[in-house]
């Protein structure tokens, strides 16, 4: 039996978030200083657009409501932007077909956290499936200009393996209260009491044309 709440765990903020961070500090350290500049920009990026979709639904109820749109899903963005990533830095040395197999494994897993979101009824599949795309517009970019630049870097075995243990107590980190916080910073710039009921929208959808 799949437990789903232990899995979209991985997606939280606080976990990949820290494995984010340490990727950016692993390639500074190793001197790839472009590398972390190119990785901390697009990985900004994409949880910025995360933000801004979901202020916008919680602000002034902006989204699609044909596909039951009001988001991103952030699980499911930060988690295709970080593990393929992860693997493939830690796979740089081998063959080229284990290092395709690791970024496919680490988009398999996120499609598993994505999966979760789905399973918990907290998002739709039009977010999750639209922040899966949005991950991986930050991870395949970054991974075809590592490629390049690390054809002939040697990362050092016990930083990564420093690496990877920094990540093993994330999962049992109390998740960030983000949604609540990201409520309240919406309320303040909209000028709203209350956040757009995402329950009032899906009723309006399934009333008839007369109803409206």
């Amino acid at each position: 039996m799949i437990d789903w709440t232990d899995i979209t765990t991985y997606g939280d903020v606080t976990t990949t978030s820290l494995a984010a961070a340490a990727i950016a500090a692993w390639l500074f350290i190793e001197d790839e200083k472009r590398l972390a500049f190119w990785w901390s920009l697009l990985f900004a990026a994409g949880m910025g657009i995360v933000v801004a979709t979901k202020m916008a639904f919680i602000g002034w109820g902006i989204g699609i409501r044909a596909i039951d749109f009001t988001g991103f899903s952030g699980h499911a963005m930060r988690a295709a932007a970080v593990l393929p990533v992860l693997l493939y830095l830690i796979l740089q040395r081998t063959r080229f077909i284990v290092r395709a197999g690791g970024v496919v494994l680490g988009f398999a897993f996120a499609a598993m956290i994505g999966v979760s979101r789905v399973v918990l009824h907290t998002h739709s599949v039009s977010e999750v499936i639209a922040g899966l795309l949005l991950g991986a517009a930050v991870s395949l970019p970054f991974i075809r200009i590592a490629h390049t630049s690390l054809s002939k870097h040697v990362f050092k075995p016990l930083r990564i393996a420093l690496s990877v243990l920094a990540l093993l107590p994330a999962p049992y980190v109390h998740p960030a209260p983000t949604q609540q916080w990201l409520t309240e910073l919406t309320l303040y710039f909209s000028g709203h009491e209350q956040p757009y009921p995402r329950a009032d929208w899906k009723l309006e959808k399934r009333r008839p044309p007369e109803a409206y």
